[in-house]
């Protein structure tokens, strides 16, 4: 069989779906036809909500394998933390670890109290809006922004939170200062990075308001809509149909959204959501890795891309 190369495809959103079977959460999705309808897809939003101590990726793996899954942890920290052990044949799931291969965690239901003594078991908390928190992510998501090259201007006349992410245009274009480390003597280091998009945000509203229209935005660039400077960062997926660049923008912002008790922006998925048709042929991988990505952006700073 003659093997395609980048040119015998139209467009790199063909050449993604046509590689589809090489990522594992795209395969159940186009050939098990897992998670097309809205009501599915939905539960599997909630539940990814819900493991908010793990990434949205393994969350996802979690709920592949064990849908019912209450609390899960490694044998040790049921140990530890609940004085309680693992049961005999006790059925383990598979996630992945960072730094690492991978990891086995057991859910509550494959638990039994121990010799240590009763402990309260693990219970989910609500997660409720918190200015502060909120403030403290938008900030630091805009800073880890500048590594990838993405500018972000504050302007009074927009018609909304934000305007769309695009690729950057005019004469200021001059690059962006990003830390990279301190030095004894020197202080704070920066480098140089060239602007390659652009977002604008509507001056004068909060961080609870402004947060999620941005995650919504960034959404849309890692998961690879407007092409990429580099494939190992993100994908180059232009080409898609606007349903499914929206479908999978609001899926990134009201998963980020839900597991940190923000409201998130969007009306295309509520539909959806509501019984209304199969889920759009989306990719789960360019989801759920965006989702890990921007919340991460807003917990630390991270370190320079490599090239």
């Amino acid at each position: 069989m003659k093997q395609l190369s980048l040119f015998d495809y139209s467009t790199p959103a063909e050449q993604w779906e046509e590689e589809s079977a090489r990522r594992a959460l795209d395969e159940l999705f186009s050939h098990a036809r897992m998670y097309r309808s809205g009501e599915a897809y939905g539960n599997l939003l909630k539940f990814i909500a819900r493991f908010r101590s793990y990434s949205p990726y393994n969350a996802m793996l979690l709920h592949i394998q064990m849908p019912e899954a209450v609390h899960v942890a490694p044998a040790h920290r049921w140990i530890r933390e609940y004085g309680r052990t693992v049961k005999a044949n006790a059925r383990p799931l598979v996630i992945l670890q960072p730094m690492g291969p991978v990891m086995f965690v057991f859910d509550l239901s494959e638990t039994e109290q121990g010799t240590a003594g009763a402990r309260p078991l693990p219970r989910e908390k609500e997660t409720a809006p918190d200015a502060r928190k909120t403030g403290g992510r938008f900030q630091q998501t805009m800073e880890n922004a500048i590594r990838d090259g993405i500018r972000i201007r504050m302007k009074r006349d927009l018609p909304q939170a934000a305007g769309p992410l695009q690729e950057a245009q005019g004469r200021d274009i001059s690059p962006l200062p990003f830390p990279i480390g301190r030095k004894k003597q020197e202080g704070l280091q920066y480098m140089a990075v060239p602007v390659g998009f652009e977002i604008s945000l509507k001056e004068g509203l909060d961080a609870e308001t402004l947060y999620p229209a941005l995650v919504h935005e960034l959404a849309r660039l890692y998961c690879g809509h407007l092409g990429s400077p580099n494939r190992k960062w993100w994908p180059n997926r232009t080409g898609l149909s606007r349903e499914v660049r929206e479908f999978e923008a609001e899926s990134v912002a009201r998963l980020v959204c839900a597991r940190l008790g923000v409201r998130p922006p969007g009306e295309l998925i509520g539909s959806f959501l509501e019984g209304i048709g199969d889920i759009p042929p989306i990719s789960l991988e360019c989801i759920m890795k965006s989702a890990g990505l921007i919340e991460q952006m807003g917990n630390e700073r991270l370190k320079p891309r490599e090239t």
